[in-house]
Formats: structure tokens, sequence, C-alpha cells
């Protein structure tokens, strides 16, 4: 009988400990600290990434921000550094993901991860009205300026692959595109091929008196989040929520305020 007791009086104890030792296991995962996930963007892409008032915003940002407060076990935050410096500080690690008004390039999806599209963006040509160009044939001999390795720079080098008896030129200056717009519209070059969107915002914002033609094209007009290869749990997750901003009417509030209008993705490409 005294074993019995003895039994009975020591359960009690055991019984708090376990208790004590879930609890304490419960608050501690509760507690633990969120997974920062650093976003690279070159934050001079009006109205993608830009600064105001001394913080980045703009749509792309926006969308992560939005995002970022569906998941607690993440912590977005952001990094500004030049063009020419995000995709090599995603291969360092010194970022997991980039935000800057990036398209789909096959060479970009070989090598990083890609989100569901979070607008459809397509790309347009730019010249001066006085000289007008209203199709890629007409930049035949013509000189443009863009950044190494982006997209539109590439829809000139292959163009000109086909053409090489009158190619066009690409100046590689390292603008942002809203210098590269007023210095077209001053004559320092030809033309110019950027996405619609950010061609219309900088031309509205700037008074600019250009002309502006879609560009006909089977290349995929929308825009993405990337990724760095050892993300995939958090693309899994960004697209997760993505959807749900989708159905809830987040992300066409965030594309008329910021895109001014709505240029969301057709939904069967967020599926």
């Amino acid at each position: 009988m005294k074993k019995l007791f003895l039994l009975f009086a020591i359960s009690p104890l055991l019984v708090a400990c376990g208790q004590s030792k879930q609890e304490s296991t419960s608050t501690s995962t509760s507690t633990s600290s969120p997974k920062t996930i650093v976003v690279a963007t070159a934050g001079d892409i009006p109205p993608f990434d830009f600064e105001k008032d001394g913080n980045l915003t703009g749509y792309d940002v926006e969308v992560l921000k939005a995002v970022d407060e569906k998941l607690d076990q993440y912590k977005i935050e952001f990094q500004k550094t030049a063009w020419e410096s995000i995709f090599p500080g995603v291969d360092a690690g010194r970022y997991q993901a980039a935000a800057n008004n990036l398209s789909y390039t096959k060479e970009r999806a070989d090598k990083y991860l890609y989100s569901l599209p979070i607008a459809k963006n397509p790309l347009v040509l730019v010249s001066r009205k006085d000289k007008a160009l209203t199709s890629l044939q007409d930049i035949a001999g013509k000189t443009t300026q863009d950044d190494t390795g982006t997209s539109t720079a590439k829809v000139v080098t292959d163009w000109n692959q086909s053409h090489s008896d009158n190619p066009a030129t690409i100046q590689y200056s390292g603008e942002d595109v809203a210098k590269r717009l007023t210095d077209l519209a001053n004559g320092e070059f030809d033309f110019l091929i950027f996405d619609k969107i950010s061609v219309q915002k900088i031309i509205q914002d700037r008074g600019l008196d250009l002309n502006v033609v879609d560009l006909e094209s089977n290349d995929n007009p929308n825009n993405y989040i990337i990724f760095s290869s050892d993300q995939k749990e958090f693309k899994e997750q960004f697209d997760k929520v993505l959807k749900e901003l989708y159905q809830d009417g987040t992300l066409e509030k965030l594309s008329k305020t910021y895109l001014g209008g709505s240029y969301l993705p057709d939904a069967s490409e967020l599926k």
C-alpha cells in the first residue's frame, strides 16, 4: 500500500513536469525568430520599385509587403543595390530574392526560381514623334540605350542576329529608365524598348512628348519576383499568399494605386 501511495503521490509531479515542458516547447516555437528574406532591388523603376520620402515603395515592393503581413514565419527586408549587382548578390547568398520589374527569360529560369506572375506588362517601342518608329523592323541601323543583362537588350540582340546586314546599336549607359527616356526625347539616341507601364508613368510624370507603340511579341509579358534556387519553401509560401491576394482584391487595389489601372495576370496563370 505504501508503494501504491508513493506512485500516486509522484504521478501528479510527473504530469505537472510534462505539462511544463510542453508549454515551454510551445512558447519557444511560437516566439522563435522568423527567417529573414532579403530582397534586392535597384529601386529606380517607377512605378514598380522606387524611393519616396527615403523609403522604398512601388508595386513590386507593396506586393511583397502584403505577402509579408501574412507570413509570420518570414520577415521580408529590402536592400537597394545597383542593377548589375542584383543577381551576383543572389548568387553569393547576400539576397534571397529580387524585385525589379523582372520579366521571364529562360536563362534566369534555368538558374533561379520564379514566383507566379504578379502583373502583366508588355513591351513597347518608344521614339521621338518627329522620327517615329512603328515596328521592330524600323530599328535597323538605329541606336538605343540599355543595361547589360536585361530582357529588353536581348530583344535587340536577338533581332540583330537575324539582321546582321544592318543591325541596331546598343549603348550600355547604366542610366535609369527615366533618364534614358529624357535623353531619347532630347535626341541623344533613336529608340527605346521597355515595359509599357513604366514608360507611360514616366512620360506622364515628366511631360515627355514621345511616340509609343506596342510591340507584337510571342514572349511572356508578365512580371515576377525571383528567388534563389535554395528558397523553394519560401517561393511556395509566397505563391500561396499571392493567390489569396488575387482572390480578395488586394492585388487589384495595388495595381490601380501604383500602376494606374488593372494590369493583373490572367486568373488561369495563378493556378
